[in-house]
C-alpha cells in the first residue's frame, strides 16, 4: 500500500505548494499576480529573451498554464514579446519596464521568505538540502532523457 504521507513526490509537492502559497500571500493582492505569473516574471528576470516553451521547461510547468500567464502578463503590459530575427517562428519574451518594476519589488520579498525558511536549518543542513535537491533533479532529468 502506498503511504501517501511518506511518499516523497507527494511530500515535495505539498511542501512546494505550501511555500508558494506563503510567498504568494505577500505579492498576490498587492501586485495582482498569480503564482504562475510570478514564476514567469522570475524566470524572465533571470533569463530574458527566451520563449514561453523555454520558460515552461525551466520551471517544469505545464505549457498551457505558462501560455495563459504570458498572455495575462502581456495584457497587463508586464511582458514584451518580440520575434526572433534568426527564427521568425519563435517569440522571445522579456520584462517590460512595468514588469521589471514588479520583479524588483517582489524578488526581495521572495528572497526574504527563503532566508526566513532556511534560517531554521543549520549551515550543514542547508548544504545537504542543496546537494540532495541537485542530485534528485539530475536523477530525474536523466530518467526523462532515457
Amino acid at each position: 500500500m502506498l503511504e501517501l504521507d511518506r511518499f516523497l513526490p507527494y511530500r515535495l509537492s505539498v511542501l512546494t505548494n505550501t511555500i508558494s502559497a506563503a510567498i504568494a500571500s505577500q505579492y498576490a493582492e498587492r501586485f495582482d499576480l498569480s503564482v504562475t505569473e510570478w514564476r514567469v516574471l522570475a524566470i524572465l528576470g533571470r533569463y530574458p529573451g527566451i520563449s514561453a516553451n523555454e520558460v515552461a521547461e525551466r520551471a517544469a510547468m505545464d505549457k498551457v498554464a505558462v501560455s495563459r500567464a504570458v498572455a495575462s502578463l502581456i495584457k497587463s503590459a508586464r511582458l514584451k514579446r518580440a520575434v526572433d530575427h534568426q527564427d521568425r517562428r519563435r517569440s522571445m519574451l522579456s520584462l517590460s519596464a512595468k514588469g521589471q518594476k514588479v520583479y524588483d519589488q517582489v524578488a526581495p520579498l521572495a528572497k526574504r521568505h527563503e532566508e526566513r525558511l532556511l534560517s531554521h536549518l543549520t549551515r550543514e543542513e542547508c548544504i545537504w538540502l542543496d546537494r540532495i535537491i541537485d542530485k534528485l533533479s539530475l536523477i530525474e532529468a536523466q530518467h526523462l532523457a532515457d
